[in-house]
């Protein structure tokens, strides 16, 4: 547990309490959930029982509380996305990316989920990649779409 990390991050708050969904986020953000041995430690620092940040944790969807791959990979099966084919859009990435929906792929660079709408119709179907909205995605475009990733990735060094 990266202890020097979580305490930088609750020293940006003088009263972390008022705070908790923000320092949630942050934890999340620097290891792409929120560990069980962080949590318990940021519970004891800022002094409020374990189970009230379990209890936010688990209320917002945003938070995780298993290891999510590098990358967030949705895809939109609301009903314009649907008729336009998303549902092949999801096989062919659980095919490419050897993983069902809810599932992260071993090298942790992928986790692979499904949303009901995200409001963009008019770009149907749709795959939202980390905060990226691809539009009108064909399922021959999917092999292209990842390799774009796995260069970003790459190319960070990571």
């Amino acid at each position: 547990m990266d202890t020097e990390k979580l305490n930088a991050i609750l020293d940006r708050y003088p009263d972390p309490t008022g705070y908790i969904i923000a320092i949630l986020h942050e934890v999340q953000s620097h290891y792409n959930y929120l560990p069980q041995e962080a949590l318990v430690y940021v519970a004891k620092r800022i002094k409020v029982p374990i189970t009230r940040l379990y209890s936010i944790a688990t209320f917002y969807h945003f938070f995780s509380l298993e290891p999510k791959g590098r990358h967030q990979v949705q895809v939109c099966l609301g009903t314009a996305c649907h008729v336009k084919g998303s549902e092949k859009l999801l096989h062919e990435l659980e095919r490419q990316l050897g993983v069902k929906e809810g599932e992260t792929t071993d090298d942790m660079q992928f986790s692979l989920g499904a949303v009901r709408c995200i409001g963009a119709c008019s770009l149907a179907p749709v795959v939202v990649v980390d905060h990226d909205t691809h539009a009108k995605i064909a399922t021959r475009q999917v092999s292209a779409l990842l390799k774009t990733y796995l260069q970003e990735v790459r190319n960070d060094g990571k």
